[in-house]
């Protein structure tokens, strides 16, 4: 997926003016987020699995190196292959190479973000072979020629309408020729497309929600269970997942999957959570005769130690994304590249770099939603004042911009100067604005004028307000400090 997040502000323009696309969104404030709400307080020990479900990826984290080489000694010891990629373009020539020596054809593929990431349907058609998503989503969003939106709902962004019109003009070489209205036969109608692709799949492709060191076991987490015939039809079974998706045990994944679907959904458990060790063994009734594994860093272990490492306890759940109010104005496609919303503000900058991303961070209220709803509760603004911070440092935001963070820097850092300049500013700008209350243009401001008025400051300003009602003027412990103080001299008389 070629990044367009350099040109955010011209893609949330389009965003802004798409009908459809607004309508798609306002799903989002009536169906995610009222859900998780529910799910959460219906568990009362839900907050402490929060902090459980931290501390299990905090611990892998900081012995990432260990649990890496347990997870691979222990998928070969039960008869799969692991493979090593340091890079997207290493993953995509590790899968092809698996791919061609299966004779492959045509592959499977259930949902997975990562193989957005490393432009995998691309390559596959490139080398001819065809992928076929499986996901609703998926295939939705394929059928379209169109990334993803969202990272659990890839197709959130179309309306049932738009989805029907698609049906139509791509199913009719099925012989389904009329034009659905009704959701329910648009699922039936593409499972009966799907169906047979599936039994002539000669590779099935997954991602995987966690890595169980333990016993070498990925887990996958769906509500269609096309993951499942995915994986267990076609002979050989390829799953491509990040590094930093690892697990410990069994018992630590059950966790994870606790908060994960409440998280995500507002479901107590997905509809299908399949676990996988190994390729099919002797009495097995079904199951691929090849399994391998391909773990994927394309940067995160460049991530470990730094400011941004927290980022990688992330498992995907898109709560973060379902309550930030940007991407909920603007949706996934805007942000440019294959994450969206606020973890992708974070994880896009430190994938393809901030000198393409730096827009991301940028788009955000700081209203510290998507830190409160996180599952393993990420800093996600902390992290984004980080790259703010770097790409301020590295003169990368426009001039205007630092020179006007500078200018209100040296007043910051002169209180008495600042209370004059603020004091005069709102007299003047509440003279001008007075007839109408408002100002519909402003000097220096005129990204915020041109799309809406500037209210006018009214009476004093809140530091001559706080000191015109008595207010203390120091903060509430520096009295009380003071007062310890003086004790202590008296004492100390």
């Amino acid at each position: 997926m070629e990044a367009t997040s350099h040109r955010f502000k011209d893609n949330v323009h389009d965003a802004l003016g798409d009908a459809n696309l607004q309508a798609s969104l306002a799903k989002i404030r009536s169906g995610f987020v009222p859900k998780r709400a529910a799910a959460a307080a219906a568990l009362p020990e839900f907050e402490t699995l929060r902090d459980q479900a931290r501390d299990i990826k905090n611990h892998v984290l900081g012995h990432l190196d260990i649990y890496l080489e347990r997870f691979a000694e222990a998928v070969e010891a039960r008869g799969g292959k692991v493979h090593w990629a340091e890079t997207a373009a290493d993953a995509r020539r590790i899968i092809l190479e698996l791919a061609r020596a299966g004779n492959a054809r045509t592959v499977t593929k259930s949902k997975s973000m990562v193989t957005e990431e490393i432009a995998l349907n691309d390559a596959l058609e490139k080398a001819g072979i065809e992928p076929i998503e499986t996901d609703l989503g998926e295939y939705i969003i394929q059928l379209a020629k169109e990334p993803p939106s969202h990272i659990i709902a890839p197709a959130i962004h179309k309306t049932k309408e738009q989805v029907a019109e698609l049906f139509l003009r791509h199913h009719g070489r099925y012989g389904k020729t009329r034009r659905l209205t009704e959701p329910t036969d648009m699922v039936r109608e593409a499972r009966e497309v799907l169906r047979q692709k599936y039994l002539d799949a000669d590779v099935g492709i997954t991602g995987a929600n966690f890595l169980v060191a333990e016993t070498g076991s990925i887990i996958l987490v769906t509500n269609e269970g096309n993951a499942d015939l995915t994986l267990s039809l076609p002979k050989r079974h390829i799953v491509l997942a990040g590094i930093e998706k690892l697990v410990p045990t069994l018992e630590d994944a059950s966790t994870m999957l606790r908060v994960l679907a409440r998280s995500a959904t507002g479901q107590e458990f997905s509809s299908y959570t399949t676990l996988v060790t190994g390729p099919k063994r002797e009495g097995d009734l079904d199951g691929p005769e090849e399994f391998h594994v391909v773990l994927l860093d394309n940067g995160r272990s460049g991530m470990v130690g730094t400011e941004f490492q927290d980022m990688l306890r992330c498992i995907r759940c898109g709560a973060c994304m379902n309550h930030c109010p940007v991407y909920g104005t603007v949706g996934g496609h805007a942000y440019g590249w294959v994450y969206p919303g606020p973890m992708g503000a974070v994880l896009t900058p430190a994938l393809i770099g901030v000198e393409e991303a730096g827009h991301l961070p940028n788009a955000s209220t700081f209203c510290g939603r998507c830190e409160q709803v996180c599952p393993v509760r990420i800093p996600l603004p902390r992290m984004m004042r980080a790259w703010r911070t770097r790409e301020f440092e590295r003169h990368l935001s426009p001039a205007s911009q630092r020179w006007g963070l500078g200018v209100w820097a040296w007043f910051a850092k002169r209180p008495r100067a600042y209370r004059l300049v603020t004091r005069t500013a709102a007299a003047l700008l509440g003279r001008m604005g007075r007839s109408q209350g408002r100002l519909k243009r402003l000097p220096l401001a005129g990204g915020w004028t041109r799309v809406r008025d500037m209210p006018a400051p009214e009476g004093r300003s809140f530091v001559a307000a706080w000191k015109a009602d008595g207010r203390p003027t120091e903060a509430p412990g520096d009295a009380t400090a003071r007062r310890h103080r003086g004790s202590a001299k008296e004492q100390g008389r």
